[in-house]
């Protein structure tokens, strides 16, 4: 009679507890991040700065925007409990005090801030190019303003999606839990933000 083969318990129970282990040790080493708040500061607000400048193009709000997350998220750090890294818990306070900031105006934002817009070269200097040439560095610091002045044009969910995928470079699970939204809804929206950008360029170029 033919044996039948059978697995023990324990192998199969044991990925799963090797995984919540994992998820364990994660949500530690979050907290324990989190701990020292002056070392969180200084390694994130970069990203943060970088995020909503390049969501509202208005230096002056992205600062102050950037120092109110930073405040909301001291004042809230003991209800943090690592299920999700820092950095996505900032950026997800970013993104709704963007939000709240946008829907508080009474006219549209982009056309009143016009006049203190940010330079779309400071936006380019951080995008990374290794040749050393001035004349190819010029060269990429326009194309990439024109990307940029287009990305203005696009909605408030799709320049932010935009930003978080090239700015940030975040993976795209990780900006639909930074913004709460379903997988399909960033991809959508990074596919339509795409198709404006390359339309315009072409057409620009």
């Amino acid at each position: 009679m033919e044996e039948i083969a059978t697995t023990p318990a324990s192998m199969l129970t044991g990925g799963a507890a090797s995984g919540s282990k994992l998820a364990l040790e994660k949500r530690e080493q979050a907290m324990l991040e989190l701990a020292d708040f002056d070392e969180v500061v200084r390694v994130y607000r970069p990203r943060i700065l970088r995020f909503l400048l390049s969501s509202l193009t208005d230096r002056d709000a992205a600062e102050a925007l950037t120092q109110e997350c930073f405040l909301k998220a001291w004042n809230a750090r003991h209800q943090f409990r690592g299920d999700s890294s820092v950095a996505t818990w900032l950026t997800r306070i970013a993104v709704n005090l963007l939000r709240d900031h946008l829907r508080s105006r009474s006219l549209r934002f982009w056309q009143k801030t016009r006049g203190t817009a940010l330079d779309p070269m400071d936006i380019s200097d951080w995008v990374p190019d290794g040749r050393s040439s001035p004349e190819s560095i010029a060269l990429a610091r326009e194309k990439v303003a024109a990307v940029w002045r287009t990305v203005e044009k696009l909605s408030t969910q799709q320049r932010s999606v935009f930003a978080l995928r090239f700015v940030e470079e975040m993976e795209l699970d990780e900006i639909a839990e930074t913004l709460e939204m379903n997988l399909s809804t960033v991809k959508s929206h990074l596919y339509r933000a795409l198709a404006i950008v390359r339309e315009r360029m072409g057409v620009e170029q």
